[in-house]
């Protein structure tokens, strides 16, 4: 099926979470005609679910001792080796400016009596740096804000419709968007610069703290393009969503990791603490110490309660002021924080790895650009820490925008005359029947045997299909974004951050890399380095 309708920018940016729409409004700020696509509601992304805050030292409000330079030390330490020190340090040295320029567009964060904002802790962190908004909604706040300065700032909004595949010149360059609109009809959005802001992939899994949005599809069309990817083993799990029931499947509520920088503990059914002898932070250690914990925990059936542990949180009195969303959720399923523990288990939650791409958002293909979860700056490594994400969406949108408007400025990208393009064929395997082997042997513990089963029910389930519907586009990208994980996973011999294999459990220095990933000419995902890959195994 051709396209059959065509509109043109300057920028075409798609996503709108905190990283697509601060590129997109500064982008105009630079002069450039932008257009933003998503394909579902403006605010349907991931980023109104973030609750803890964002991780920032600021120059006139921050713990006594603490600094810009501790908080790069604590991302490294939670990176588990295989950050990028350099995007770690020029990211979060941003972070404060960032933070002010969303406060400028009408972010209201959450203020002490004397003004200064409320900051808390959450695990990995040495400080309390975390700023926070209504609570535990901040991401619903910078979201308001950035969609409104979107509406004041004539940013337009193209809403319900996918992105299928990336538009390119003969020679390579990426020229436009092949989209389908809401009623499934193709059309071309043609620019000298496309920019994905599409975020993760949680619903790779049965259980995640995602929204249904979160289908990798950013992922998927960059390695279509010829981009490569990264870290895409790395999956981090957090350690508390709230427990609904066994066999809980879509977005499960978040217990933020703030409930426990303020006091909470988690336990077990018989009232032990699980994080107890097992790191020096404990209930506060890094998210893939905690979850793995958890995991190992509950595999011993403590009380005989194999699929889940508690929160207990009775010791904190202003729950229901302080974390107004988590104690909703509780309430919903009959819980009272105040006086019951909170029932919680590990969940899919964040992407650490994804299309290889600078902090200014440039990946390997000229005219495509990459910001948020869906890209690997190389500012999370194999485990994110908490709260970075909310940052590096502000930092790298903006550093995103300035570089487009550079690149087009000095005609490094062209625009180019709109080729001719259909719908493209891709494998897709059955949603339900991905989510599942993928959450029974490429979660949180996994090992050569299960990785193999992964792989065998994926190539054995999957068919070649046109991409004609969003569905299929987004289950076609899961089926990519899982392919590529197992392949990367099978690799990496050790356990590093929240890749833990049960077959090889220590960490191995010849593995204190990155594993790259690319797509051979049939559209399987393969590692670019197959060679020296095997070599450090």
């Amino acid at each position: 099926m051709a396209a059959r309708w065509e509109a043109r920018a300057d920028l075409i940016v798609v996503g709108t979470g905190v990283a697509g729409l601060t590129a997109a409004l500064h982008a105009r700020e630079l002069g450039l005609r932008v257009l933003v696509v998503t394909k579902a509601a403006g605010d349907d992304g991931n980023t109104r679910w973030a609750q803890g805050g964002v991780a920032v030292v600021m120059e006139d409000q921050h713990d006594a001792g603490d600094s810009v330079a501790r908080h790069i030390e604590d991302t490294l330490t939670a990176g588990a080796g295989l950050c990028d020190a350099e995007a770690v340090s020029a990211i979060i040295t941003d972070g404060p400016a960032a933070v002010a320029r969303l406060r400028e567009r009408g972010a209201v964060f959450d203020a002490r009596p004397d003004g200064l904002l409320e900051r808390t802790r959450e695990g990995g962190h040495s400080a309390f740096r975390v700023v926070h908004a209504g609570g535990d909604a901040t991401g619903a706040e910078v979201e308001r804000a950035l969609l409104k300065a979107t509406v004041d700032g004539r940013v337009p909004l193209l809403e319900n419709h996918v992105a299928v595949d990336a538009v390119k010149t003969p020679l390579g360059a990426v020229c436009g968007l092949l989209v389908l609109d809401g009623n499934g009809v193709p059309g071309v959005l043609s620019a000298p610069a496309v920019l994905l802001a599409t975020g993760g992939l949680g619903q790779m899994y049965q259980a995640t703290s995602n929204p249904s949005v979160a289908t990798g599809d950013g992922l998927a069309l960059a390695l279509r393009a010829g981009a490569l990817a990264a870290d895409v083993e790395f999956i981090q799990f957090h350690p508390t969503v709230l427990y609904t029931g066994r066999g809980a499947r879509g977005r499960c509520p978040l217990v933020t990791e703030a409930v426990r920088g303020e006091g909470a503990v988690l336990v077990d059914a018989t009232g032990a603490r699980v994080m107890k002898g097992v790191h020096p932070l404990e209930d506060l250690a890094p998210r893939d110490v905690v979850a793995a914990a958890i995991t190992r925990h509950m595999a011993s059936e403590p009380g005989g309660v194999d699929d889940h542990v508690f929160l207990d949180a009775t010791s904190l009195h202003d729950m229901a002021s302080r974390f107004p969303t988590v104690y909703a959720a509780c309430v919903s399923v009959g819980i009272d924080p105040a006086v019951d523990p909170i029932p919680v288990a590990p969940a899919a939650h964040f992407a650490c790895g994804g299309v290889v791409s600078s902090v200014d958002g440039r990946t390997g293909v000229t005219g495509l650009y990459a910001v948020g979860e869906v890209a690997r700056t190389g500012l999370h490594g194999a485990n994110r820490l908490a709260s970075n994400s909310l940052l590096e969406g502000l930092v790298c949108g903006t550093r995103a925008a300035e570089a487009i408007a550079a690149d087009q400025a000095l005609g490094l990208v062209i625009p180019a005359r709109t080729p001719d393009v259909s719908l493209p064929t891709a494998p897709v395997a059955d949603r339900d029947l991905l989510q599942r082997v993928m959450s029974r042997y490429a979660a949180i513990g996994r090992d050569a045997e299960g990785l193999a089963v992964v792989g065998s029910v994926l190539d054995v389930s999957t068919v070649d299909k046109q991409l004609e519907s969003r569905e299929l586009v987004e289950d076609a990208a899961l089926t990519m974004a899982a392919r590529a994980l197992i392949a990367a996973a099978q690799q990496r011999t050790e356990s590093r951050g929240c890749h833990v294999r049960t077959d090889y459990t220590s960490r191995s220095e010849a593995w204190q890399r990155s594993q790259l990933v690319r797509l051979t000419p049939t559209g399987q995902p393969v590692l670019a380095d197959p060679v020296l890959a095997e070599g450090v195994a």
